[in-house]
């Protein structure tokens, strides 16, 4: 059976993939090198937003690229319903072999994986060559979205707290169902409207679990990797004998906390090879650390006293609503950090794996020991109101703006 076939793309009008339309075959061929993972019942929305009739969706706007910019991320409108969701639309036909397989996988374990902090597939079609996956709409976007936008300077430590520790949450059930997610970054990080925090990029997933056994180390080096090299332990792009497991994800863990703090991508202006020579020989980073972002001219130190530089002022907190005072949220451009934010960091950053914390762990840590005891709508007073209705006036055709303030997408910020 070709991968075409897997995915239902013959020629008919619209074909299902939810899992009570796959052939067995279909789910035996794509899935059976995966662990058994834990199931939930799906969200009441879910349910009632599962048609594959194309006319049911009315597009809004183009909010994002994604999977090496092959995939055009859209705000629609679920008609039946009024409900707004985020449509990602790919056309087949212009996969590669390699890609169309790192889709495939994403697809068919977002059916399995059943968890508040992992992004969830609502219901996945096809229309002739072009696949639709339809998934809530996240009004925030992604993390790296909103460092573009309103901190461009980096986020608070209250912020990066909550936005991490529900990440970390969902990165901790895949190293739990035997995954390795090879892709933490700021840009697979999802944040909705009511402030839940969800982790993407699933296209670059690998299982430990092969033929009913859970390996200790993996030898491959992800497809399409170029991009996420910034975020990638160093054992993993080291490629030697002793592979890489799930404490590589921990590394892109650290990259992702400097990348939030500092609203740049660590090691993003440096050579490759200067990159890995920093990763293999250098000492364990820490987000005052500006030998890797050598363009930065932000003046970052420790705070002794441990309090976050915060951001309190450019946000007024009063009967549960907040304003933004200005187009965005300005960090002071001198930060200073908590030691409890430099330890996690550095934890993170080790280069031995053996010597990181396991997600698990992670999540004990005492920099998120705030994040345990507050509610799930705290980040709220952290960010501007969220663009959750788009103009009644707007018009079901693409490339239309919708009369909100949208984060300005430049480049592949939303992604599988």
């Amino acid at each position: 059976m070709s991968l075409l076939d897997c995915f239902c793309t013959s020629r008919t009008q619209v074909e299902s993939l939810r899992p009570e339309k796959q052939s067995e075959t279909c789910v035996h061929q794509c899935s059976v090198d995966e662990p058994t993972l834990s199931w939930s019942p799906r969200s009441r929305a879910s349910e009632v937003i599962c048609g594959t009739d194309v006319s049911n969706y009315e597009l809004q706007v183009e909010i994002g690229r994604g999977f090496d910019n092959l995939t055009s991320v859209h705000l629609a409108r679920h008609i039946p319903t009024g409900t707004l969701v985020t449509i990602k639309i790919t056309n087949l036909e212009n996969l590669s072999e390699e890609r169309l397989k790192a889709l495939q996988r994403a697809v068919i374990l977002s059916h399995f994986f059943r968890h508040p902090n992992i992004t969830t597939y609502w219901t996945v079609f096809t229309v002739g060559s072009w696949l639709w996956v339809i998934s809530p709409f996240m009004a925030y976007g992604s993390a790296s979205e909103l460092l573009k936008t309103y901190f461009p300077e980096g986020m608070s430590e209250t912020l990066i707290r909550n936005i991490l520790f529900g990440a970390v949450r969902g990165l901790n059930y895949l190293h739990q169902n035997g995954c390795i997610h090879r892709s933490f970054k700021a840009s697979h990080i999802l944040l909705s409207g009511d402030g839940l925090v969800t982790l993407s990029g699933l296209s670059h997933l690998h299982s430990l679990v092969k033929h009913g056994q859970r390996h200790r180390a993996v030898f491959e080096f992800p497809q399409f990797s170029t991009s996420v090299q910034p975020w990638l332990s160093p054992e993993l792009l080291r490629q030697d004998l002793h592979g890489y497991n799930v404490k590589s994800d921990i590394y892109s863990v650290g990259i992702t906390a400097c990348e939030l703090a500092s609203g740049q991508v660590p090691f993003q202006d440096i050579h490759r090879t200067q990159m890995l020579l920093q990763k293999l020989t250098g000492p364990p980073y820490s987000p005052v650390d500006l030998s890797i972002f050598p363009r930065s001219d932000s003046r970052m130190k420790t705070s002794r006293s441990g309090v976050d530089s915060g951001i309190g002022e450019s946000v007024l907190a009063s009967s549960g609503t907040h304003t933004v005072v200005s187009d965005r949220l300005h960090t002071p451009s001198s930060k200073t950090f908590s030691p409890a934010f430099v330890s996690l960091v550095q934890l993170c950053l080790q280069q031995d794996p053996e010597k990181r914390p396991s997600a698990s762990s992670l999540l004990s840590h005492v920099f998120f020991k705030q994040a345990r005891e507050e509610s799930q709508d705290s980040i709220l007073l952290q960010l501007p109101p969220a663009c959750d209705k788009p103009s009644a006036a707007l018009p079901p055709v693409f490339g239309a703006e919708p009369d909100c303030d949208f984060p300005k997408v430049q480049g592949p910020a939303w992604e599988f």
